[in-house]
């Protein structure tokens, strides 16, 4: 009978963990930095927009597209270090940059979170590329 009560709180505390904002922020990173494509549509809230600034153009994708992409690339590691940043945050919404640093560049991934009651979702990814 023990078994069985450890075990059930251990996957309360996995569905509770997944509902919190360090985890959608985790789970990014490891898709787009590792290749750990698995969890990443739990994240994304289902109309989440990407933006991508290229210069003076601005590429926008879908959730559709985006996750479509990113299978793609399942399991390539990027070749940089990744650190990440609460610009802002409040109970129901958050700003949070992540910026991979590169050899010869940085690519800057601004990421606007929701509280939603199924946990933080990502509602919108702006990406920029900065040459150093």
């Amino acid at each position: 009978m023990a078994a069985i009560s450890v075990s059930a709180f251990a996957e309360d505390e996995k569905s509770s963990e997944k509902l919190r904002m360090d985890y959608t922020v985790k789970t990014y990173i490891d898709a787009v930095t590792l290749g750990k494509v698995s969890d990443l549509a739990s994240v994304l809230e289902s109309d989440a927009k990407f933006t991508l600034t290229q210069g003076e153009r601005i590429v926008k994708f879908s959730r559709y597209e985006t996750l479509n992409w990113m299978k793609s690339s399942e399991g390539v590691r990027q070749n940089c270090s990744t650190d990440f940043k609460i610009i802002e945050m409040d109970a129901s919404q958050a700003v949070v940059k992540i910026t991979m640093t590169y050899d010869t560049f940085l690519k800057v991934n601004l990421l606007s979170l929701a509280n939603t009651k199924k946990g933080w979702k990502i509602t919108n990814v702006s990406t920029s590329f900065i040459n150093e």
